[in-house]
């Protein structure tokens, strides 16, 4: 059976996706998938692939832009600016760093587009694969499964950033496209905690086998699940739902298909992806060579946000140049001194050019700081020999790993009256691992969330951490942040046009 990323890499071959110009971006509208898909185990197998490849968008969206995932959240935090090459430079960007969004500027067309593309990818595949002859019961039922975990990891991402979503679990026949309406959060969660649920008996347990690497395991939906009843409980005591959570999270802690690596920098290296710290990893390859015809098609598997973030006009050692987003500011830059995750989180381009004779860059006139990030840096050693190597940097993505688990478990635990000597040794786990001596005896929540901030710095958690535990007035207030408006996006303007949905509150 061909791996994951190689169907990933000829899906455009293979399927033919054709976006519909509607509220929810229904796919596919052209009928080759529906009518002659479906059929055999290798059709199946590829329609599956077909909803994780929203997953790994970079380029496309409902306007052809850049969509990451990592930019504009990291944006979004006081630990990074916006940067590129203006206040214009690409204004999904600049809107959440300054906290001037509106229904028809911010990065909430992206995400609302890559999330539904892939439900209905999902709805499409589960409402379609008991027609598919020769595919035996074990197969199906961990196919099943795949398009379960799909569906409850594009509505968490839905849920986190919006609040108020459509929810349907069934392919929309045209007519209802525009009746629809937002579904009660709690219901939105409801269906995420059934469909991670149900995955996670028919899923595999890691590790899976090399040309597997990408597809979800019975880890991935525990994690998943757990993040998502902790985003759910948000501030609030439900001890309960906290204590399943922290069960959950202490599944994946305890299975011997994870460990902590021995060497923090090996975790972001582009030449070392799943390994064991590795619980969820979104894949990119240099091997497509995509040049610029494909950036507005979406069809890109290369890593584009390493391009992004390196520093602008750079000559000199180590790194290639870059487009110079997300610059760090002194508020993570300070809080990682004297840290031994430091130089291997950040990136200082200003020293570097000052004492080295053969290096400078073109420091950018919009929020330039002197540091960049250095876990996703463009490396020279990861620049690709093709005619647009900006497109093409292999760097995985990984969404969810070992470190945060552990530190999410002893969140769960403190806050459900669990073991404090247990929370300890998790925390103390991940300190021990870079070379930081134990935490001050007995652990506090704050403890536990500045080892997140730290631990995870310019991954793309400190916005979602800072609103689901009710702290995102305090520490975003001087970046513009507004409690009750900010903890979610505005609805994207094209949804709302034309439809029955109602826009956030703030965003009127």
């Amino acid at each position: 059976m061909k791996s994951l990323l190689t169907y990933l890499m000829c899906l455009a071959v293979v399927v033919s996706f054709a976006s519909c110009d509607n509220v929810l971006d229904v796919e596919p509208k052209g009928q080759q998938l529906e009518s002659n898909y479906y059929q055999t185990p290798d059709q199946a197998y590829a329609a599956l692939v077909a909803a994780y490849n929203p997953i790994g968008w970079q380029t496309g969206g409902p306007d052809g832009t850049w969509i990451p995932l990592l930019g504009p959240l990291n944006a979004a935090t006081a630990g990074m600016n916006a940067g590129g090459g203006g206040p214009n430079d690409i204004p999904t960007i600049q809107a959440w760093n300054s906290y001037d969004m509106s229904s028809a500027v911010g990065p909430q067309a992206g995400y609302w587009s890559r999330s539904y593309a892939g439900i209905n990818r999902a709805n499409l595949f589960l409402a379609r694969i008991d027609g598919v002859q020769g595919l035996d019961e074990a197969t199906k039922a961990r196919y099943v499964a795949e398009a379960r975990f799909l569906r409850g990891y594009y509505y968490f991402w839905l849920v986190r950033l919006f609040r108020n979503v459509p929810l349907y679990t069934s392919p929309l026949e045209t007519s209802e496209i525009y009746e629809i309406e937002q579904a009660p959060p709690e219901d939105v969660y409801a269906q995420i905690d059934e469909d991670f649920t149900a995955a996670i008996a028919d899923l595999p347990a890691a590790p899976l086998p090399s040309n597997e690497a990408g597809r979800a395991t019975k880890g991935a939906a525990r994690a998943f699940l757990a993040k998502s009843l902790m985003y759910e409980i948000g501030d609030s005591q439900d001890q309960e739902k906290m204590g399943r959570a922290a069960n959950l999270l202490n599944q994946v802690n305890t299975s011997t298909a994870y460990a902590l690596l021995d060497n923090y920098p090996d975790i972001f290296r582009a030449d070392n992806k799943f390994h064991s710290e590795s619980i969820f990893e979104i894949t990119h390859t240099s091997k497509q060579q995509a040049d610029w015809p494909n950036f507005g098609s979406g069809n890109i598997q290369g890593n584009v946000y390493v391009q992004m973030v390196g520093p602008r006009g750079y000559s000199g050692p180590k790194y290639a140049s870059g487009y110079g987003f997300n610059p760090i500011t002194s508020v993570l830059v300070d809080a990682l001194q004297g840290d031994p995750r430091y130089g291997y989180t950040i990136a200082n381009i200003d020293s570097i050019a000052s004492n080295n004779s053969s290096a400078s860059y073109e420091p950018s006139p919009h929020q330039n700081t002197g540091y960049f990030i250095e876990k996703y840096a463009p490396l020279q050693e990861n620049r690709a020999d093709v005619i647009t190597p900006e497109l093409n940097y292999p760097n995985n993505y990984i969404e969810v790993r070992l470190a945060e688990t552990y530190l999410l478990e002893a969140e769960a635990i403190l806050r459900s009256n669990g073991s404090i000597a247990r929370a300890e040794f998790l925390v103390d786990e991940v300190r021990d691992r870079v070379g930081l001596g134990p935490v001050t005896s007995p652990v506090t929540l704050e403890d536990v969330y500045q080892e997140m901030w730290l631990e995870l710095a310019t991954e793309g958690h400190r916005w979602f951490n800072l609103v689901r535990t009710g702290r995102a007035a305090d520490v975003l207030a001087d970046e513009g942040f507004v409690e009750g408006v900010h903890e979610v996006l505005p609805i994207p303007l094209e949804s709302l046009n034309n439809s029955q949905l109602e826009q956030n509150n703030g965003y009127d």
